[in-house]
């Protein structure tokens, strides 16, 4: 069974570069965040965030294609692998979301980084990151571009539920690691 001392283990033997490291803490702090609203295991939800982009700092190319049998190998529970393999259907894999977690992951993972550039537009960073606020940025295109957009509401519509409501549980879920997500502002 997959637990988050040893998903960052995994992940930090796989993963150096700060900004794919921050990603993880990010997606992992929204797991959390998902978990808790879904009433479901936090910590297990929070470790496979942590370890879902595995294999993308070696194989940026061929993501996904080296997770699951080493993460197999080294004791990760098939269930939790599944999990990881979803947030790239329809991108990388076939692997179709179907659990609350998985779900969860497919959204969450795009959501993070408009969350994160939007709180590094802010004086005092995730810290007073309101949704109303959040929203604004999310429908401005031009702003964080590179984040998929249409792939986030699939997910929420896949969760059945608002962009609105799953942005407000991610920012709270960021929110209670803004100093380890280097989130705090300049004025922080």
């Amino acid at each position: 069974m997959l637990t988050l001392e040893m998903s960052k283990r995994l992940n930090d033997s796989m993963v150096t570069e700060p900004s794919l490291r921050a990603h993880a803490l990010a997606v992992m702090a929204a797991m959390g965040a998902m978990a808790d609203h879904f009433h479901q295991d936090r910590e297990r939800w929070m470790a496979i965030g942590y370890l879902h982009d595995y294999d993308y700092e070696k194989y940026p190319e061929e993501h996904l294609a080296h997770t699951e049998a080493p993460l197999l190998e080294a004791g990760v529970d098939e269930e939790a692998v599944r999990c990881i393999l979803s947030h790239g259907w329809g991108i990388c894999t076939d692997v179709e979301p179907v659990t609350l977690c998985e779900k969860s992951l497919f959204t969450v993972d795009e959501l993070t980084g408009i969350v994160q550039a939007a709180a590094r537009m802010r004086p005092l960073g995730i810290t007073d990151l309101e949704v109303p606020s959040f929203i604004k940025k999310f429908k401005d295109k031009k702003f964080a571009a590179k984040c998929d957009r249409p792939l986030i509401l699939k997910g929420c519509e896949m969760l059945g539920m608002d962009i609105k409501d799953v942005s407000a549980i991610v920012i709270s879920g960021m929110k209670e690691y803004a100093q380890e997500l280097n989130l705090m502002g300049n004025q922080g």
